[in-house]
């Protein structure tokens, strides 16, 4: 994975001497961004936002230990749709906070964006597994850059940001200023958690993202090779291509189930706690972690495996989607944000690839470092600037 630090040197606005703490709240993940008064230090933190009550906690920790403990002088800027969701317990468990203030998202991924393409030497990259990690230089450091603004920002807008949270938007910006939302999809970071959840039984997001790195999904994708015994040329597909995201699981259940599999299955169900009042037939519909893992052992599935191919077909179809839009609105540069990436190398590479390879070269992924903190950071802009 690409190293996100933890706190970066950033020359904050310490006018109001107020102790500001952004947060953005997804439905996956609760992000903060943070600078302890005249410390000229931007400072990051997430936790999931199912556990709410361990992120308010959080929030308080931080007013004790950067601000020793005095709400008054502290605002919390808050983003996301949980700024609208826990409004009422941000306000009930920081009733003594100077203000708690809410600002659009997607005004608030915009301009954390353009803060850290602008702002942050080394935070813009691009990768792929041939050239690795490439760092793009956009940041204005100096009189002489600022007064090259506007050669920089031909070369910088209009871009896309595909913002992969939970799940995924897609937003056209025409400039600092000027933005609109083109697209999205629901297959998103919620969906990867929530079917390897179910599948596999990994308990965190980053448990998954290890098992993927490890995974070999040719034991579960099924390949171009698979159908044709070679590459399909005539068309640019490799051997290597995927032809169907998980079809050799059913194609390695069908040849494997016995009779005696299929009534020990059965078993297992019968020993599921069903409501009495519930129709006994109802049983053939649950699924349950459990029920998953002895499938299973029909045919041997390592979870590393499982991982893998679902990451391939959620940031493949991610891709895809990003370059389309690109395509219709005629844009080249196509910036990737949100928590699902977590400097994940196989997710930068399938996303690059993706891109590189629909546009035949015509179009750039980029990545940041920061990149699951574009809306905390925007939230703490529009305060600070």
């Amino acid at each position: 994975m690409t190293q996100m630090k933890n706190c970066i040197h950033f020359d904050c606005n310490y006018s109001k001497k107020l102790f500001t703490i952004a947060i953005d709240i997804g439905g996956t993940l609760a992000k903060v961004v943070y600078s302890p008064l005249c410390s000229n230090t931007l400072c990051f933190d997430t936790i999931e936002s199912a556990r709410i009550d361990d992120f308010i906690l959080l929030l308080h920790n931080l007013v004790k230990d950067h601000n020793n403990n005095d709400y008054q002088t502290t605002q919390i800027i808050a983003t996301g749709g949980g700024a609208y969701k826990f409004y009422n317990l941000l306000t009930k468990e920081f009733s003594n906070i100077k203000s708690i203030s809410r600002f659009d998202e997607m005004e608030c991924l915009i301009k954390g964006l353009n803060m850290f393409i602008h702002k942050i030497k080394d935070e813009v990259f691009t990768y792929n597994d041939i050239e690795g990690m490439k760092i793009i230089q956009h940041s204005l450091n100096s009189k002489e850059d600022a007064n090259n603004n506007k050669n920089i920002d031909t070369l910088i807008y209009p871009y896309l940001l595909v913002n992969i949270g939970s799940g995924v938007s897609i937003l056209k910006v025409e400039s600092p200023n000027e933005f609109s939302r083109v697209g999205g999809s629901s297959l998103g970071g919620g969906t990867l958690w929530g079917l390897l959840s179910l599948i596999t039984g990994a308990k965190t997001y980053d448990e998954m993202l290890s098992w993927a790195q490890e995974g070999d999904n040719t034991n579960v994708d099924m390949l171009v090779g698979d159908i044709y015994g070679s590459g399909y040329s005539n068309i640019g597909l490799k051997s290597t291509h995927i032809a169907s995201s998980f079809a050799k699981v059913f194609e390695n259940r069908s040849s494997s189930t016995s009779t005696e599999t299929k009534k020990d299955m059965s078993n297992e169900l019968e020993n599921l706690s069903i409501d009495d009042n519930e129709n006994p037939n109802e049983s053939s519909r649950i699924t349950s972690t459990e029920i998953i893992n002895r499938r299973k052992t029909e045919k041997s599935f390592r979870n590393e495996d499982i991982s893998k191919s679902l990451l391939y077909a959620i940031s493949n179809n991610i891709g895809q989607i990003a370059y389309l839009q690109a395509k219709i609105h005629n844009v080249h540069n196509i910036y990737f944000g949100g928590s699902y990436i977590r400097g994940h190398l196989t997710t930068m590479n399938t996303l690059s690839y993706a891109i590189n390879f629909w546009s035949d070269g015509t179009k750039q992924a980029f990545f940041l470092k920061h990149e699951g903190y574009l809306g905390a950071m925007g939230a703490f802009l529009s305060e600070v600037e």
